[in-house]
């Protein structure tokens, strides 16, 4: 069979390592880790060592058993007593091992190790004090996420009951709703409306907050892909209409130009008419006669032309 070299955490036949600056987290992980391994294990560290007694149907009472005299039922039983010293041991540090190992028993281990980490019932209470003072002060700001507000909320609900099974937990609902930030309070009312607090759980609650993020945070992306589509199609219609009176622009001025030059080709024919009809006058008529009505010919001929211009 392999070696059976595991790292802590990884096997379920090593119970956890405590470590002095997390006993909450290794006393809960240890406990379980006990109780799964075997019951009996765990009524000994709570309790204190089974002992080799057994009852007697003559005398009807309980009576001290030898070793030699002992049923093998009875054997396996006081075992459990070292056994349950050993998943201790086990769990502790080796510079940890001088505190306990004058202990006799594993309740009076467990015990010493907790005295040893968590403090005497002073020291404790002394804990549990600060601890309900910061939940007393627990707010959220608005940049802090619902998971780390939750995961923070936790710390301090979790830890006094860690440290006294007795603590009486309170409504954890109301307070993480009024610890929100105000841009939450559209939701804590409709929440507060619709939910029988006493009734909604804190993992209803968070699991709620997180699916109104999300679909807060899509209806925002939705609203900006759509002010951005609008923008680019605005653009896009403002180029497209610019095109459109360029092009016209474009067309009017081609067509002033062309009517121009057909007035030009038009004034210039009318002019050679007209000396073509002087011409004729004078050979018709006297030279004065038609001088002069030359000159009125060209005079018209130049009206006419200042008119058009005009």
């Amino acid at each position: 069979m392999e070696s059976k070299k595991y790292l802590e955490g990884q096997s379920m036949q090593r119970p956890p390592l405590f470590e002095s600056d997390g006993l909450i987290y290794c006393k809960n992980r240890f406990v379980t880790s006990v109780k799964s391994k075997d019951l009996d294990l765990w009524h000994v560290i709570t309790y204190g060592d089974f002992l080799a007694i057994q009852y007697n149907l003559k005398t009807k009472m309980d009576e001290i058993v030898l070793f030699d005299k002992q049923f093998d039922d009875l054997k396996k039983k006081l075992a459990k007593n070292n056994e349950a010293k050993m998943v201790i041991y086990n769990a502790l540090p080796r510079k940890e091992y001088e505190i306990f190992f004058m202990c006799k028993t594993a309740k009076e281990i467990w015990g010493t190790l907790l005295i040893t980490h968590q403090g005497n019932s002073q020291v404790k209470d002394n804990k549990i004090d600060l601890l309900v003072q910061q939940y007393e002060q627990f707010t959220i700001s608005e940049e802090e996420s619902i998971y780390n507000a939750f995961a923070r909320f936790n710390s301090i609900i979790t830890s006094p009951k860690a440290l006294d099974e007795g603590f009486s937990s309170k409504n954890y609902v109301t307070k993480f709703l009024r610890a929100l930030h105000l841009e939450w309070r559209t939701k804590v009312t409709a929440i507060e409306e619709s939910n029988d607090l006493t009734s909604l759980s804190l993992d209803e609650l968070i699991g709620n907050l997180k699916a109104y993020k999300v679909i807060n945070k899509n209806d925002s992306k939705m609203v900006k892909e759509m002010a951005y589509t609008s923008s680019g199609s605005s653009i896009s219609s403002n180029s497209d209409s610019e095109k459109i009176k360029t092009a016209q622009v474009k067309e009017i001025d081609d067509l002033k130009k062309r009517i121009k030059k057909l007035e030009r080709k038009r004034r210039s024919r009318t002019l050679e008419m007209n000396l073509f009809k002087i011409g004729t006058y004078r050979r018709s008529l006297g030279e004065e006669d038609a001088s002069k009505q030359g000159s009125n010919l060209k005079q018209r001929s130049i009206f006419e032309e200042n008119d058009f211009d005009a």
